[in-house]
């Protein structure tokens, strides 16, 4: 029920040893420019009270970024207003790409991703986190995650 992206789309393996770059699980800075948080895609199933996520990168302002890491371990960063963010992950079950999408980041308590609203347009993904998902479309997940076609990278 929750499916995770290891790395923002634009990140290369080659970033790994150099100074200006850094991946965490919940964090990613490349070339010190460009700045990235974990958060998770909530989506309900219809009629069964489950959450289907998924961990996605977002792409945060330096500043922003800068925000949401000095509160990272702060009692009471829920508080904080979202932050605006561009989703740089892209998943193999969604056609158009998910990439680029316009996100709002909330932060949540101390060890919780935070939550990534989607703003509400007519992309799939954004429907289905607004209106939720049968069983059914979580298999069909599953299958695309698990058997992803050639012509689109796997997140």
């Amino acid at each position: 029920m929750n499916y995770t992206a290891e790395a923002p789309a634009v990140w290369d393996p080659a970033f790994a040893d150099a100074d200006d770059c850094l991946l965490s699980s919940d964090q990613c800075v490349i070339r010190a420019q460009h700045y990235f948080v974990k958060g998770l895609i909530e989506i309900p199933v219809i009629g069964s009270g489950e959450v289907f996520s998924w961990a996605v990168w977002v792409s945060l302002s330096r500043e922003n970024f800068s925000r949401a890491a000095d509160l990272w371990d702060t009692a009471g960063r829920e508080a904080e207003k979202p932050y605006f963010g561009w989703l740089t992950t892209d998943l193999a079950a969604y056609s158009p790409t998910i990439l680029h999408l316009r996100t709002r980041v909330h932060t949540r308590p101390v060890g919780e991703r935070p939550f990534v609203e989607l703003e509400p347009t007519d992309h799939p993904l954004a429907v289905e986190q607004r209106t939720g998902i049968t069983r059914d479309r979580v298999r069909e997940i599953a299958e695309a995650v698990l058997h992803p076609s050639h012509d689109r990278k796997q997140a």
